[in-house]
């Protein structure tokens, strides 16, 4: 793919989401690494509707803690994978307390070391708390990358992540790993994708697909 044609994926997306952002609602890097972890196979919706009792009752690692695994559980019950991810959240925040005197690393080497942090979450933190440019691959992300040709169909999560590091300014990371979300969560969906309304058909081969077929049902109708 040229740099034209990157150039205009790019800047038609800014065009349509402008104020895209982080949908997960925090107030420092450390809830904003309890939202990322508890994100993962949960939309931002429903994370944001726990956290919002969850960031009044605990607000530093020792308050994690403090309290019984089963009552962590509880309180974050309505999220997917929830046993697991209490355990994740207790030990992250022993380690915090034990390596960083209760703060989050700013490095993306010492982020992916925590429990439950994996790369993307790593990824997110950096860029959205300390303003480090970082490309977080989600399902979003990686589905309208390959969608739109910026990467391959068979690639993996990484090779994706790097495939868009090449071919993004430095610079436009981490508002393109945004941009890239709002319109795989609000256009390019992974089901009913609005095709017939997208500004970017021509660099999509399977939307090109679909409208045929659309259009072949409709002669045949």
């Amino acid at each position: 793919m040229t740099g034209t044609k990157v150039r205009h994926i790019l800047d038609t997306m800014a065009d349509m989401f402008p104020d895209a952002h982080c949908e997960l609602n925090h107030s420092n890097p450390f809830e904003l690494v309890i939202a990322v972890l508890l994100s993962a196979q949960c939309t931002d919706e429903t994370v944001n509707k726990v956290t919002k009792d969850l960031f009044q009752k605990y607000k530093r690692p020792e308050d994690y803690i403090a309290v019984p695994l089963e009552e962590l559980e509880q309180d974050i019950r309505r999220i997917g994978l929830f046993r697991n991810k209490a355990k994740h959240i207790q030990k992250l925040c022993h380690l915090l307390i034990e390596k960083y005197n209760g703060e989050v690393p700013h490095e993306h080497a010492q982020l992916v070391e925590l429990p439950g942090v994996g790369r993307k979450t790593a990824n997110v933190v950096v860029s959205n708390a300390f303003g480090v440019p970082a490309i977080a691959v989600d399902t979003h992300v990686e589905r309208v990358s390959k969608r739109l040709g910026l990467a391959a169909k068979d690639d993996s999560v990484l090779e994706v992540e790097k495939k868009l590091m090449r071919k993004v300014p430095k610079n436009e990371w981490t508002e393109t790993h945004h941009r890239l979300i709002f319109f795989g969560r609000y256009h390019c969906k992974a089901q009913n994708p609005a095709c017939e309304l997208c500004p970017l058909l021509d660099n999509c081969r399977e939307g090109k697909q679909r409208m045929k077929i659309t259009a072949g049902r409709k002669t045949m109708g």
